[in-house]
């Protein structure tokens, strides 16, 4: 076979044939579909991830095109083939060919001499795998020249075909297109002709796992586009269409601030340029909502308005996160710790702290909703997805609030292993050194004791920062300007009482202290907040959450910290005394006891 040229379609040889040298911009995907056909050793092949975008391919005269994935393996890969079939189970069985009109007739007359007219030709699944069954057969088996020898077979949205399922719960009409899948993929017969099994998926655990897992099957992961496939599809399209406008944004402008997207919505985007051209804002607020719209809702996109500068107390901490933020801010993101843990009693800042540091670095921070389903593998499928865009997002911080109880652990039962699952998948992620500084991860937790140590590692989530209540009086009244600051509140010259540290009220205790007084204060018909307003506020205000409960959540956080400067001067104190660490834990389980 000679190499593939810009102009003209490159379809796959004989297995018999040397592998050609792919352009230098050729999808890596396919090239490791073709390297895998190649090699003989197998012939079904599980496509997933971004399966429902555009992908480029070289056109006539040197010019490009985007097309879909099925239309890029029917033209490219597959585009000398005698037959390329594809089926869904809302369009049924067809050839598919790519607009080329003389080889859909040569192809259709082809198909009509083995499975009767077009017409005849059913959409029922289990009719469709016999018809595939039926010409595979007969080029195995048959020495008619007339007969297509060389076959691709694309079915596309695979896993309403083959669903994840437990092997007791599947029905047999399921069963058995499992199995009739699983036989093409080990038939040494098949595996040594021209033929090709595609399952197309956007995501792998939808399907079913038997089959993923086989080792006669490949699986082959279709990403979001990168910084060079999206500066390509908007040079093309803006040539292509006129009336698409960049403004005052510039190409690498508007690729870096298209990162998470695929190409069909950053093809949405393009298309809403107005007269004037793309505009930051409204650009930025499509983005948020078409990737939170491609995310089904997973994750909230945050656009943090407020820096580290904002954070009182924690000094030790918050240096070290302002430090790592100019960093990665600067592109040393191999300084970037993998992760942080933000531990603590409750109401001590960690949401805020986290969104402070997202804002000091101005890159987008998402927050990981709740992804888990009642549906089998949909957790895993909701997962998956949500991964696939931080991946192309990077760099990006991910909040995870409520870590010990969002996250899961390998122990996990009753649900079919779907927590042990989510915990590996997770894992897995956390500790690709390929995205350090690209994906940073921040577990927020008042209990990071129920964490499993395998999230907490080195390597993971390497940074672990308690948070404590204010330590001082002074850092009591900062705390209280920064929040009226914050509640957009004004404060009277001499409004801040004299509090005592030792009441330990924690942030979200001043803040409902601050909204107490500005109550009496608008109820007294005051537009600034004095010092009779914080003083019955405070005689009238019981904290939610006391005794031994936040003890236990304070002491866990010590035990977590990763370094001593993180902690308060008694804590130090407490942890430097002969066996301090080991006198903690036995009243980490005393405590425990007790509640």
């Amino acid at each position: 076979m000679s190499s593939p040229t810009p102009a003209v379609e490159a379809p796959l040889a004989t297995r018999a044939g040397v592998p050609p040298a792919w352009p230098a911009d050729f999808p890596a995907w396919a090239k490791e579909l073709a390297d895998l056909y190649y090699t003989g050793t197998t012939c079904l092949f599980i496509l997933h991830g971004n399966v429902h975008d555009l992908v480029a391919c070289p056109a006539q005269e040197g010019s490009r095109k985007f097309v879909t994935a099925a239309d890029f393996l029917a033209t490219h890969l597959f585009g000398s083939w005698d037959v390329v079939m594809d089926y869904d189970l809302g369009s049924g069985f067809r050839p598919l060919v790519g607009g080329d009109a003389k080889r859909l007739q040569t192809m259709q007359q082809l198909l009509m001499r083995q499975l009767g007219p077009p017409a005849a030709w059913s959409r029922d699944p289990d009719k469709v795998l016999d018809q595939v069954d039926q010409l595979v057969e007969r080029a195995l088996i048959e020495d008619d020249p007339a007969l297509p020898r060389r076959m691709a077979f694309l079915f596309e949205h695979a896993e309403y075909l083959l669903p994840a399922a437990d092997l007791s719960t599947l029905a047999r009409g399921q069963a058995a297109r499992l199995v009739r899948c699983m036989g093409w993929a080990q038939n040494p017969y098949i595996k040594r002709q021209n033929m090709a099994f595609c399952l197309i998926t956007e995501k792998l655990s939808e399907i079913n796992d038997r089959l993923v897992q086989d080792p006669h099957v490949a699986t082959i992961e279709i990403p979001m586009p990168d910084a060079a496939a999206r500066r390509t599809f908007i040079e093309h399209t803006i040539a292509a269409d006129p009336r698409i406008k960049l403004g005052e944004l510039t190409v690498e402008a508007v690729t870096q601030l298209s990162s998470g997207l695929n190409l069909v919505s950053l093809n949405v985007l393009l298309a809403q340029s107005g007269p004037q051209g793309l505009e930051l804002g409204p650009f930025r607020k499509l983005k948020k909502a078409m990737i939170e719209r491609h995310c089904q809702g997973l994750v909230e996109f945050i656009e943090p308005p407020h820096t580290l500068d904002l954070i009182v107390g924690h000094a030790a901490g918050t240096a070290r996160l302002k430090q790592d933020s100019e960093w990665i801010a600067r592109g040393q993101l191999d300084t970037a710790p993998m992760g942080y843990l933000i531990c603590g009693s409750v109401g001590t800042g960690k949401t805020f702290l986290a969104e402070c540091y997202a804002g000091s670095i101005g890159v987008p921070c998402v927050k990981l909703l709740n992804f888990r389903s009642k549906y089998v593998g949909e957790t895993e499928g909701n997962l998956e997805q949500v991964l696939n865009v931080l991946r192309a997002l990077g760099p990006v911080i991910v909040i995870i609030d409520e870590a010990d109880a969002a996250l899961g652990n390998r122990e996990a039962d009753g649900d079919s292993g779907t927590s042990g699952r989510v915990f590996s998948m997770i894992a897995s992620q956390m500790g690709d050194t390929r995205y350090r500084g690209k994906i940073v991860w921040m577990l927020l937790t008042c209990r990071p004791d129920l964490l499993p140590i395998d999230l907490k590692r080195q390597g993971r989530c390497e940074v672990h920062i308690p948070l404590f209540p204010p330590q001082t009086e002074a850092e009591i009244a900062d705390m209280w300007r920064v929040m009226a600051k914050k509640n957009k509140t004004a404060l009277a010259a001499d409004a801040l009482p004299t509090v005592s540290p030792a009441r330990q009220l924690s942030g979200a205790d001043l803040e409902s202290i601050l909204l107490g007084a500005r109550r009496r204060a608008l109820l007294a018909g005051r537009a600034a907040i004095e010092k009779s307003d914080f003083v019955e506020a405070l005689d009238d205000f019981i904290p939610s959450a006391e005794g031994l409960e936040k003890e236990l959540q304070e002491t866990v956080a010590v035990l977590e910290c990763t370094d001593r400067g993180f902690l308060t001067a008694a804590w130090r104190e407490r942890i430097a005394q002969l066996d301090g660490r080991a006198k903690l834990q036995q009243r980490v389980s005393e405590l425990r006891g007790l509640l």
